[in-house]
């Protein structure tokens, strides 16, 4: 046996007389079998080669083309078509409780209306639901496309989405999502799983007709930002990022570039 791969694989190789050799795997089934060690991670030094990130069509290296929200759709598509991301619209949330302590969580974004406002769908009586229903509550939302080096932060005012339109989004998800927003009791305590397969069983039967539409559940709706500052970060390898910030300023926009 080769020395070098007894040593990756940990093998125990006892002696026999000839050229016979028997190799002793290590088992979780064997308790005299020592357990392999793993080597610390060093995540000091854990940093990625970012190489060339695309330029064509890039707002950052072009100063801006005076629309954040134009910027941002052709840097979703490029994510869209050339990076390979599985949910290319998933965007880290952050909101802002009463008493004023932060929170962040993974939501998709499902639209961008006509007056530019960022949509996604959520349980309004959950935890980020309530911090959204605050009046004149603000929240963030950070995307980040690995692949292509990108990400765009978006800060802006929340408000509802009409239920004309939340009904109709509800009503283009999968039959499954539909049901199991009537099972969730979003961000509430349970007293474990079984408690909410007992709940999504409840939910499934209600609904068994495949024939009746399932409604949408009057604590389930949409909220919107409406963006008042988005900055276009590029990355690079050498950390000296790129960073392009847009700023409302009345019906429009200032630009300014920030440091790294």
């Amino acid at each position: 046996m080769p020395p070098a791969l007894a040593a990756k694989y940990s093998l125990a190789l006892p002696r026999y007389e000839g050229s016979a050799q028997i190799a002793r795997l290590p088992s979780t089934l064997d308790p005299a079998s020592p357990a392999p060690s793993s080597p610390p991670l060093d995540v000091a030094s854990m940093r990625a080669d970012y190489g060339t990130p695309p330029r064509d069509g890039d707002p950052v290296a072009a100063g801006g083309s005076g629309d954040p929200v134009a910027d941002f759709r052709g840097w979703l598509a490029d994510a869209v078509a050339r990076a390979g991301c599985d949910e290319p619209n998933a965007m880290c949330l952050a909101t802002v409780s009463e008493a004023g302590a932060p929170s962040a969580r993974f939501v998709l974004l499902k639209g961008i209306d006509d007056a530019g406002r960022f949509q996604f769908y959520s349980h309004a009586t959950s935890a980020k639901g309530r911090d959204l229903a605050r009046p004149g509550a603000r929240a963030a939302l950070v995307f980040y496309w690995e692949r292509l080096r990108r990400s765009v932060r978006v800060e802006g005012v929340v408000s509802r989405v009409a239920d004309a339109e939340a009904d109709a989004y509800f009503a283009s998800r999968p039959r499954p999502s539909q049901v199991g927003a009537w099972a969730s009791r979003q961000s509430e305590p349970m007293a474990g799983r079984a408690e909410l397969e007992a709940a999504a069983e409840a939910a499934a039967a209600r609904f068994a007709d495949a024939a009746l539409p399932v409604p949408r559940p009057r604590h389930w709706g949409g909220f919107a930002v409406a963006p008042d500052r988005v900055e276009f970060w590029t990355g690079r390898s050498s950390r000296l990022h790129e960073r392009l910030v847009y700023e409302k300023r009345g019906e429009g926009w200032a630009t300014s570039v920030l440091g790294p």
